[in-house]
């Protein structure tokens, strides 16, 4: 920075001259100065401690709500003959477009990108819906993952488990040694009202053993009607948050721990599945068949990872197949992804990796162990035809 001063006392010094050289001479100094000063503050943007730096997601943020073809205008400012190819390069309004988009993040041609502005919370679900079924095909059905303080999840709270256990669950069965799927639940306090008697609200959904790991439970149960083997996780993600002094947002990176670990111990694993419920209302997580009803599905793959192709094609082929046994039970495949959004999910750590939404805060768990049974079902099918074809 001294440098730079020293530099700009010269340029001053030989302004006053006023000769034509001198003006001229001026002007390098000051561009000298200029860089000398830009490279300063690079390098204290890049080395500074986090606490006192710009975040590269403030960056983010901003450049991930621009248009693809702002990026391509710019590189055609640089690159004339690639110009000739933008219509956009020629447009005597995309100035403006430009300008709004860059300062306000707001695209003219994308509703949502206003809206998000007024309604707290809508920008921080950047999704794409792959699949979906037709009943559900709407975007306040896949308006999902929100949550409250840690110390609200903590609470301690009154909780019923009155949900019938059929009688297959407690018929002895030869215990399946190899363990090939994995199940979890990062959000593993996840609950339901109708199991929180002195519970209405559904932002305080949540209790620390009637919660979303009894389905993961009764799938485990199921899957070894199929001779399918399931190991079930019982780590309380959330205590671990607290412990560490973590939000709600980081629960992937608490759950990562235990899934890599089970991941590279275990080489029979071959697939993952985190199970959620959703933060929706009875009627958009619920369908009725032959007088029963369903606590819906809805598959979740991050676009972000590197498995996101194979991830996504068991997802889209497990809803198809749940659309053909009973249509509506899945929701559909959504993929998530952008600085707001993890767009990971752990499922980098294996290319059959799923989050799986069953049912919301209003659903009953028994109509989640139906949901769930059905899943059991069309998975074996899916398992042992794929076990077929891989021999």
């Amino acid at each position: 920075m001294e440098v730079a001063i020293v530099i700009v006392k010269v340029g001053v010094a030989m302004l006053r001259k006023k000769t034509f050289h001198a003006r001229f001479l001026f002007n390098i100094l000051i561009i000298c100065a200029s860089i000398i000063v830009l490279f300063i503050a690079i390098g204290f943007m890049t080395t500074a401690k986090p606490s006192s730096r710009l975040s590269n997601v403030f960056f983010a943020n901003w450049t991930s709500n621009l248009d693809q073809s702002v990026f391509s205008y710019l590189y055609s400012v640089e690159n004339k003959p690639y110009a000739i190819f933008e219509e956009t390069a020629i447009n005597p309004f995309y100035h403006s477009k430009i300008s709004l988009e860059m300062f306000t993040n707001i695209r003219l041609t994308e509703f949502t990108t206003l809206i998000s502005k007024e309604l707290p919370g809508l920008s921080t679900y950047e999704q794409n819906v792959i699949v979906a079924s037709g009943k559900h095909f709407d975007l306040a059905s896949y308006v999902h993952e929100s949550g409250p303080p840690i110390e609200d999840i903590l609470e301690e709270r009154e909780a019923i488990d009155d949900a019938e256990n059929d009688e297959t669950e407690n018929v002895e069965r030869e215990e399946i040694d190899k363990k090939v799927v994995f199940l979890y639940s990062s959000h593993n306090r996840e609950s339901f009202l109708p199991h929180l008697p002195k519970e209405t609200d559904p932002n305080r959904a949540y209790h620390k053993e009637v919660n979303i790991t009894k389905v993961s439970g009764r799938l485990a149960e199921k899957l070894a009607e199929y001779n399918i083997g399931a190991e079930v996780d019982d780590t309380d993600f959330m205590n671990i948050l607290h412990e560490k002094g973590w939000t709600y947002g980081k629960s992937y990176d608490a759950s990562r721990t235990v899934v890599e670990a089970v991941v590279k111990e275990n080489q029979d694993i071959k697939y993952m599945f985190d199970i959620h419920r959703d933060s929706l209302p009875y009627e958009k997580t619920t369908i009725k068949k032959d007088g029963k009803s369903y606590a819906t599905l809805l598959f979740v793959i991050g676009a972000e990872n590197k498995n996101y192709e194979k991830n996504l094609k068991l997802a889209t082929t497990l809803h198809y197949m749940l659309e053909e046994k009973m249509p509506g039970l899945s929701r559909g495949v959504i993929t998530k992804e952008g600085p707001r959004s993890n767009g990971v999910y752990n499922q980098d750590l294996l290319e059959t990796a799923l989050l799986i939404e069953v049912g919301g805060y209003d659903n009953h768990l028994e109509e989640l162990y139906r949901t769930i049974d059905i899943f059991a079902e069309v998975f074996s099918d899916y398992y042992w035809g794929a076990e077929k074809v891989s021999k």
